[in-house]
């Protein structure tokens, strides 16, 4: 289930999948607390920040630009950058963390890797 955990161009069945989405949401949350307070003790932003699950706003952000990371680096490894469906797919990822949920949008990023090469 966690084979190849960071190699982003492996081909993963659903359960490898699975792992993919369990480990990198996991470690999602960490460094998305670690930056939200960091932040905030730097002064670089003036909001109260709350929890990964509550939807703030900065735990947004960081969540949106952690699926465009990963999943453009997913479409390079793959080498699916030409493909248009991978890329408006990748997209779909981005759109979804961003307006509704970042574990929905994570989700989009698990199934890019069980796309072919």
């Amino acid at each position: 289930m966690f084979g190849h955990i960071t190699n982003l161009a492996h081909t993963r069945s659903i359960t490898q999948a699975v792992g993919f989405f369990l480990f990198y949401t996991v470690l999602l949350v960490g460094l998305s607390t670690f930056l939200g307070h960091y932040l905030v003790t730097l002064g670089v932003i003036d909001t109260v920040v709350g929890s990964f699950f509550d939807g703030g706003t900065v735990h947004t952000m960081i969540g949106a630009g952690w699926t465009l990371i990963l999943s453009s680096m997913i479409l390079q490894g793959k080498k699916l950058t030409g493909d248009i469906m991978s890329v408006v797919i990748a997209l779909i990822g981005v759109y979804l963390a961003y307006t509704v949920n970042v574990m929905l949008g994570m989700v989009v990023v698990g199934y890019l890797t069980t796309l072919g090469k």
